[in-house]
């Protein structure tokens, strides 16, 4: 297999991990990773490396989330957010808890509470045992709970610590999202600071919810067609690291279907499997898979299938983190190479 170098970037020019990444042209597709639950935690800064293992709201957490992720086998993305001057209130902290209702769907589903500083550990301890259906006291937090399933929220990382790539890119770019979008928003979008959530390479990198997408190798031109959705969604293929209610193959099939049908796409309700992948040995990549999405549009009550074949075209060298000293990896690339529609009867 070729290893692709496009607009390679002379490594003594470079301390940044997604400069390696653009320059070489690596795709972001796929790599947003799968969820069925969000649990977003308001934290001061400053945050350092070893956050969620040294702060005192945080580390009684730990062996809740291990239990729930390992033995359970839920699907839980913990994320944290920085307190805003505007939004957040002293004394207070805000919990967002995000989840997936139904099998077919276009994005999570909300709670959003604020509590007393002193409460958060325990609102978070009762979410994590309603989820592992274990006793619970969540009920009596529900008079913090706020009603804003109509706010969209961008998350934007800014954890310079885990890696210098998410603050050096991810800075301006979360100030320019909160100064010029959130304040035109009348209400409609907040934009916030986050720790680390995968993917240094692809700084500034993004999530938008409550649809749960992700995206990477963000550039200011590109803001007023993520935001507003006003304009072609092809703008957006190269800068599309999937979406979460996916696996990876099934994203990659996911994007080749959305540019092609458009923003309508966006609401549709979705859902994937693979039906056949290369074996490979443990820790290889495998060269094709094939996949099918189903969906629904709530809209025109049709629904169908899509079957895709994904294979892989390539290879291209990027660095996984920033350092002094940048490790390269060989990283497959891929493309769909068949996409076939079937419709059913309607819902």
């Amino acid at each position: 297999m070729q290893t692709q170098q496009t607009n390679q970037l002379p490594l003594t020019d470079c301390r940044f991990c997604s400069l390696v990444s653009k320059a070489n042209g690596e795709d972001p597709i796929g790599t947003a990773g799968t969820c069925d639950h969000w649990l977003i935690m308001e934290i001061p800064q400053p945050w350092p490396q070893e956050l969620f293992q040294e702060n005192p709201t945080i580390k009684p957490l730990i062996g809740l989330f291990q239990e729930l992720t390992v033995k359970h086998g839920v699907k839980l993305r913990p994320m944290l957010i920085a307190p805003d001057r505007e939004y957040s209130h002293p004394g207070f902290a805000r919990v967002l808890y995000y989840y997936r209702q139904d099998m077919l769907f276009s994005q999570f589903e909300k709670q959003e509470f604020v509590v007393p500083e002193g409460e958060a550990t325990a609102l978070v301890t009762a979410i994590l045992k309603q989820l592992m259906q274990q006793p619970n006291d969540l009920s009596k937090f529900q008079h913090y709970q706020q009603q804003t399933s109509h706010i969209r929220e961008l998350m934007v990382c800014t954890h310079a610590q885990v890696d210098l790539a998410c603050g050096r890119f991810g800075t301006p770019l979360y100030r320019q999202l909160r100064k010029e979008y959130a304040s035109a928003s009348n209400g409609k979008l907040r934009v916030w600071q986050t720790t680390h959530f995968g993917g240094h390479q692809f700084a500034p990198t993004l999530v938008d919810l409550p649809q749960g997408c992700l995206w990477g190798h963000l550039e200011p031109e590109v803001l007023d067609l993520l935001v507003d959705r006003n304009g072609s969604a092809s703008g957006l293929r190269q800068f599309y690291r999937g979406w979460t209610g996916l696996t990876k193959f099934e994203q990659i099939a996911e994007r080749e279907i959305w540019m092609q049908l458009g923003w309508t796409w966006v609401d549709y309700l979705k859902a994937g499997k693979v039906l056949a992948m290369e074996e490979v040995a443990e820790g290889q990549e495998p060269d094709w898979a094939q996949v099918r999405i189903d969906f629904a549009d709530p809209h025109s009550g049709t629904n169908g299938i899509y079957e895709a074949r994904i294979e892989a075209c390539g290879e291209v060298m990027t660095a996984l983190n920033s350092a002094k000293e940048m490790e390269l990896e060989a990283i497959k690339q891929y493309r769909v190479s068949h996409l076939v529609k079937r419709m059913s009867e309607k819902f």
